[in-house]
């Protein structure tokens, strides 16, 4: 039960980290955000952050950011979709963005997610070893040597 808690602890703290930076991000570059985008920006952070907790450090750092990228978009397809188009928030709409999917995900914003999920995967570990006293970090850009 202790170690149960203890994850818990970790894996909030890490949500919380990732939904505030992700609100501080909108409000930076958009101006506004939305309470939900609190909780979809943590459980992306934390979905990057388990990537080399879960699959290794061994996997190369773009790849990593691929996966992320791909979990961002489609954790944005799905929030969109609920959020945007079956409760009627609209709390963004890319219709007017190129290769668009019903408004919800884009190519553009997809690229940007590639590289802000580099950021979140380093800052995960990060806070992991500084905070939690878990492994260094360490990267590989192409493949392990």
């Amino acid at each position: 039960m202790k170690l149960f808690l203890k994850k818990l602890y970790k894996t909030m703290y890490l949500w919380a980290i990732g939904g505030l930076l992700y609100c501080l991000f909108e409000l930076i570059f958009r101006g506004h955000t939305h309470w939900t985008m609190f909780a979809v920006g943590g459980f992306c952070f934390v979905m990057c952050g388990l990537l080399n907790e879960h699959i290794g450090w061994d996997m190369p750092l773009p790849l990593q950011m691929l996966i992320g990228c791909l979990v961002i978009t489609g954790t944005e397809l799905i929030a969109g979709v609920v959020l945007n188009i079956w409760l009627g928030l609209n709390i963004w709409d890319y219709s007017n963005m190129p290769l668009n999917l019903w408004g919800q995900i884009c190519l553009p914003f997809s690229c940007l997610w590639f590289f802000l999920s580099g950021v979140a995967i380093v800052l995960d570990d990060e806070l992991r070893y500084n905070m939690f006293g878990e492994e260094k970090p360490h990267y590989y850009f192409w493949r392990k040597k």
